[in-house]
């Protein structure tokens, strides 16, 4: 089986009832009262955010997770109508008995690091590879996960990591405009342009918990991706999306951070934010 056939399988059966896709949503940039502008934007000068994305895109990661197939899920990829519908030969190989799913995490304490994603990414996986945005690739070991919230912490042992500032998502209004950094379809380091379209909404394929709504271009690898304001702080997780699983629809959803740190808080044992 190819390797991107096998994309397609992973990618449509975490979408279906058994499991979420590896999607992504992604935000976006611009200018808003609300913010201070970064200093590219200054009288005199050329519109850009490179600076802000300068010092935020070292800590974003690529993550490729890897594991078997649940009896849930092997049923459907022997089931002959899926395989059909895919254009997948009749008899199943051996090697469609494992998945292999790329996304993104956010470095959320360079020291330790920790490593903040989306759980439903890592669920069942029993190998975790992290790449750095200085091409470095590192064991990725898991710490936690909570299913609920969609949210797992994982950890990688090195040095010279650059973690992202927090923001704090209770202060975004709709109308924001806001970045969004992830590694879509396998390209790392991407940041793509959109608003905050919405706030506390509730995402269909995902009824727990309140997301960020936003109209920015969704993609699949993009799930565990950094949402940030324009100061370049954190204030979402990026999440899915409602479309088909090779395209969007401009609503995605990212996960608030002051949600994402409550379930940080458990999975470390921390109070409040403190060991």
């Amino acid at each position: 089986m190819s390797r991107q056939t096998g994309k397609r399988i992973v990618d449509l059966l975490r979408r279906t009832a058994i499991r979420s896709a590896v999607l992504a949503s992604v935000g976006a940039c611009a200018l808003n009262g609300a913010v201070e502008p970064p200093n590219a934007m200054l009288p005199g000068t050329m519109p850009t955010l490179a600076p802000m994305l300068e010092r935020v895109l070292p800590g974003v990661v690529s993550i490729a997770a890897s594991g078997e197939f649940s009896a849930e899920e092997m049923a459907l990829i022997r089931d002959p109508e899926f395989r059909a519908m895919l254009g997948l030969p009749k008899r199943m190989r051996p090697e469609e008995g494992r998945f292999l799913v790329q996304g993104s995490g956010i470095v959320l304490d360079a020291p330790t690091g920790t490593i903040l994603t989306t759980s439903h990414l890592v669920d069942g996986a029993d190998d975790i590879t992290v790449t750095l945005a200085d091409a470095r690739t590192l064991p990725g070991r898991i710490v936690g996960t909570d299913s609920a919230g969609d949210i797992a912490v994982i950890r990688v042992e090195a040095r010279g990591l650059v973690a992202v500032p927090l923001g704090n998502s209770d202060n975004l209004r709709v109308g924001d405009y806001v970045v969004a950094i992830g590694n879509p379809f396998g390209l790392a380091q991407t940041a793509t342009l959109g608003i905050v379209s919405g706030l506390g909404a509730r995402n269909p394929t995902e009824p727990d918990g309140s997301f960020i709504q936003t109209d920015a271009s969704i993609n699949p690898g993009n799930s565990g991706g950094a949402l940030v304001n324009l100061k370049g702080e954190l204030v979402g997780i990026n999440d899915s999306l409602i479309g088909s699983f090779v395209s969007n629809s401009g609503i995605g959803f990212a996960i608030p951070i002051a949600r994402a740190n409550r379930s940080v808080d458990r999975l470390l044992g921390r109070n409040n934010g403190r060991p």
